[in-house]
């Protein structure tokens, strides 16, 4: 039989899609999309099935789908918010300094206003607009006498954005405060999924938002949040809005924006307010329409250089009064983004565990660039000998102890277990925390054990993971993800190692469910209290997991910093998981995962907005 020449790529791929489309059209696939259409039809109503259906046609498309998100609200569930209402909810004042305001913008803010199906509401705007520009004051005036939920003042002089932002607070009677600026809109079910959090207990809460162009017909970002994570908001104001919080809150964080801090005014305000808040919810919705246009910080904050310095100063002063020394500095490259160096607190020893079998390149690469950027003299070094058949590598281990101070080698004999391999090299360690590193990491970063250190220190802290690249400079760890996959999946992965990652995600400190037991710092008494890795359900993947989880369970926070980083030559040593035995071991250790794990896979990892995919690593969009 002659040899068969492949398909060209345009063959194939009109191949690929009429076998897509028979399958669409399979009597099936058509009856299965009939139930499904009258399902959401009824229980949803009309408007939902169009724009279901039109936004994936626009997807399949690849046309603008932001009008028709399924977190938008419809009419049906507009009218049933506002017949049902919230029972204990509050007064919700929102207040908004004008200034300059454009017509069209300040009409389409105050529409959105009375479109809310929440009606126990506020409009306080606090006008300093130049004499020169009217409009603002004439508007506000006509609908302050249309509607009495809406105040208006006109101020003497324009004091900034806080002395302003302060005069509409000096007005508000409400219960709860909601800080909007003077060209953005709020979407119709903003304030009822307010009140329902309000009435549920909550102190201070936020929600996704969206960036439009200043006609609000094109698309420019999503922001898809976590939920309240201290240290990504003490990198970034991530928070942003919508942001509300209730009024005895905002007394307890010492009033209003100050204007010590124009600029970033919101930014301060809202590390004061997470300081004093009981309970912080974050809503997964997007609520707010942030406008972007010359010269707003939506657009840029570059626009706004003194945003950055006050920032800093914001940052500096939230770490001052919470008690975390540190010097903070702003990020080049990454406007509005801030890097903390946190002050180590004495000197403990840190005790280094590196498995390894044979690969000597690898592990004499690990040991040299880990002496070399350490930044930290206070650590010993476990070389954990397992199974190596290469004679040069005993070898290395004597010239390894001859040319690297405070360096052992343990032998631990038996077949290869990953998690039992780490806990035998535990017993020889005398360090106060423990680096559990890979025999294939290669540290790239000053102060590489330093910058860890500076988390696993907290007593809050659990885990701490390093930002870890492929040797193509793609992104290999930048924080675990539960529900990925099934079960846990990296953030970013393959993401080139320039970027900053989705809302800073990969430039600034995050907290997280779990990361990386490829280089992964934890303090030995919790490493213990644990017991350790799980040498049983988890011989090998799952392990570095499983000891997260179970110390974020019992309250701690686990924290992944990119200021250490390391090139990780992922599985050179031990092969892959998905041939032959490796294979069969890999499938068991995940069902035993899912079993142990599956209630907070479905719940979701609070950390990963419910709006990202679960079926890759790429940081996608559903």
């Amino acid at each position: 039989m002659p040899n068969q020449e492949p398909l060209p790529a345009d063959v194939a791929r009109a191949d690929s899609l009429a076998a897509m489309a028979r399958r669409l059209a399979s009597p099936a696939h058509l009856a299965q999309l009939c139930r499904w259409c009258a399902r959401v039809a009824r229980e949803e109503g009309a408007q939902a099935l169009w724009r279901e259906i039109d936004f994936r046609l626009r997807l399949a498309l690849h046309r603008d789908t932001w009008r028709y998100r399924a977190d938008l609200p419809t009419r049906r569930q507009l009218r049933h918010q506002r017949a049902a209402g919230v029972p204990g909810g509050p007064v919700i004042s929102v207040c908004v300094p004008l200034y300059n305001t454009p017509e069209r913008f300040l009409r389409q803010l105050i529409g959105s206003l009375r479109r809310q199906s929440w009606p126990h509401w506020q409009l306080v705007l606090a006008d300093a607009s130049d004499a020169d520009h009217p409009a603002p004051g004439r508007i506000a005036r006509k609908a302050a006498a249309k509607d009495s939920r809406i105040l208006y003042t006109k101020l003497a002089e324009n004091g900034g954005i806080s002395a302003n932002t302060r005069a509409a607070l000096a007005l508000a009677t409400g219960d709860w405060i909601c800080l909007a600026d003077h060209d953005d809109l709020l979407y119709p079910n903003a304030l009822y999924e307010v009140a329902r959090r309000a009435a549920g207990g909550a102190d201070l809460v936020y929600s996704d938002e969206i960036v439009l162009t200043a006609d609000l017909r094109h698309l420019v970002d999503y922001h898809f949040k976590p939920d309240f994570a201290p240290d990504y908001l003490r990198g970034c104001n991530y928070i942003t809005h919508l942001a509300a919080f209730s009024r005895a809150l905002l007394e307890a964080a010492g009033g209003g924006p100050d204007p010590a801090y124009d600029g970033a005014q919101d930014y301060d305000l809202l590390l004061r307010l997470t300081e004093q808040a009981r309970r912080v919810e974050h809503i997964p919705q997007v609520l707010y329409i942030w406008r972007s246009h010359a010269g707003s910080t939506a657009q840029s904050i570059e626009t706004k250089p003194y945003a950055l310095a006050a920032g800093c100063r914001a940052v500096q002063a939230h770490l001052d009064r919470v008690g975390l020394p540190g010097t903070v500095r702003a990020i080049p490259g990454c406007p509005g983004a801030y890097e903390t160096d946190y002050a180590l607190t004495g000197t403990p020893l840190v005790s280094v565990l590196i498995p390894s079998k044979d690969h000597v390149e690898d592990l004499s690469r690990c040991l040299t660039a880990l002496y070399d950027k350490a930044g930290y003299d206070n650590f010993e070094v476990l070389v954990i000998e397992n199974n190596s058949a290469d004679p040069a590598t005993f070898a290395f281990y004597e010239e390894a102890r001859a040319r690297w101070p405070r360096l052992r080698v343990v032998t631990y004999e038996g077949p290869f277990n990953f998690s039992a391999v780490n806990n035998f090299g535990r017993r020889f360690a005398a360090g106060e925390h423990l680096l559990l590193l890979n025999n294939d990491v290669e540290p790239l970063t000053d102060r590489f054990l330093d910058r860890m250190l500076q988390f696993s220190q907290r007593p809050d802290v659990g885990c701490v993971g390093a930002k870890l690249f492929y040797p193509d400079d793609t992104i290999q760890h930048g924080g675990v993800f539960l529900g990925i996959g099934g079960t846990a999946g990296h953030s970013h992965k393959s993401h080139p190692r320039a970027s900053a990652g989705d809302l800073y995600r990969l430039a600034v400190p995050q907290n997280l469910m779990a990361v990386t037991g490829a280089c992964l710092m934890v303090k030995t008494a919790l490493y213990d209290a644990c017991g350790g890795l799980d040498e049983s359900d988890f011989a090998v993947a799952y392990n570095d997991i499983d000891l997260c989880l179970k110390l974020w369970q019992q309250g701690y926070t686990n924290v992944f910093t990119p200021f250490a980083q390391g090139y990780h030559y992922e599985s050179k040593s031990r092969g892959l998981d998905n041939t032959g035995e490796n294979a069969r071991r890999y499938e068991k250790e995940k069902a035993a995962f899912i079993r142990k794990y599956g209630s907070l896979i479905q719940k979701g990892d609070p950390y990963y907005n419910p709006h990202f995919n679960l079926l890759f690593e790429n940081y996608g969009l559903k």
